[in-house]
Formats: structure tokens, C-alpha cells, sequence
């Protein structure tokens, strides 16, 4: 831990490191609205984004980090950690220069940058795994699910960001 980090920060990214893994526990419960492997909205990543428009990149960082290594622990399997963290990192050092550029005037854009290229990030991890090329025909729908989902969650978060900072900051 950071030994600047004052207690109430500590306790705010806490808290949008406890949302962030509810809203992924929440929406991994819920059955996928289309049956393709890999797809699906991502809405924890509301919090990530509400984060890179309202805090540092490095506070962003940690609850993203926190969320994968505390929901592929609760919910799933080793292998599951990889893909998860092949797809958040990757769409995280995408969506930090993305957000810096357009000034964190666009979360949808961002979110949509995020979308496509955790899709990618877990798309990569699969071939390596399974070193399968025939894999890559899943690309097309892979991304537009990444770019649509990524629109929802940005716009998402820039409306519940607008709700939230007020409260918790």
C-alpha cells in the first residue's frame, strides 16, 4: 500500500473495488444474452471507466486489478484468470491513452475502445493456449460485441459517474 494514500481514498477505491465485483458476480448470474462463447456486456467495467474519468489512472488500475484477481478467485478457475487479465489488461493500456485524448470528454468512445480490445485480449490468449488459427473466425463477432457492449458501458458510466462522484469523492 501506498503510504500516501489517505484512509478515505483507501476506502473509496474499497468501495468501487466491492461494486465493481458485485456488478460482475450480478451479470455473472444473469444467462448470456447471446449464446456465443466470450460475449457479454462487461458491466463491471462501468466502474473502470467511471474511475478513469473521475480519479487517477493509477486508482483505476488497482480496482481493475482487484477485480480480476478477487472475481477469478471467487468465481472462477485458474485458466479463467488468464483470460480475464489478457482482456482487462489489454483494454485498460488501450482506454487510458484513449481517455487522456479525447480528454475524458467521450466514455462511450473509450468504453468501446475497451470493449474491442479486451475481445482481442482474449482472443490472443486463446490462441496461444489452444495455438488453433481457425480461431480467429470468431474475430468479427467478437468485435462488434467489444465495440456495442463498450458503447453501453461507456454511456453507462457517464451518466452513473455524474450520480456517484458526487457522493463518493
Amino acid at each position: 500500500m501506498d503510504k500516501n494514500m489517505s484512509l478515505r481514498k483507501l476506502t473509496t477505491l474499497g468501495l468501487y473495488t466491492a461494486l465493481s465485483l458485485a456488478v460482475y458476480a450480478i451479470e455473472s448470474a444473469i444467462p448470456p444474452l447471446i449464446p456465443l462463447p466470450g460475449i457479454k456486456l462487461g458491466l463491471a467495467n462501468i466502474v473502470t471507466l467511471i474511475l478513469l474519468q473521475h480519479y487517477t489512472a493509477r486508482d483505476a488500475f488497482l480496482v481493475l486489478t482487484a477485480r480480476l484477481l478477487l472475481s477469478a478467485l471467487l468465481f472462477g478457475q485458474a485458466l479463467s484468470l488468464l483470460y480475464s487479465l489478457a482482456g482487462g489488461l489489454l483494454s485498460f493500456a488501450v482506454m487510458y491513452p484513449a481517455n487522456r485524448l479525447l480528454q475524458k470528454k467521450l466514455p462511450f468512445l473509450t468504453g468501446a475502445l475497451g470493449g474491442l480490445f479486451h475481445n482481442l485480449g482474449q482472443l490472443g490468449t486463446a490462441w496461444a493456449i489452444t495455438a488453433t488459427a481457425g480461431i480467429f473466425a470468431y474475430l468479427p463477432y467478437l468485435a462488434v460485441s467489444g465495440i456495442l457492449a463498450g458503447l453501453f458501458t461507456g454511456l453507462c458510466a457517464h451518466f452513473a459517474g455524474r450520480y456517484m462522484i458526487s457522493r463518493l469523492k
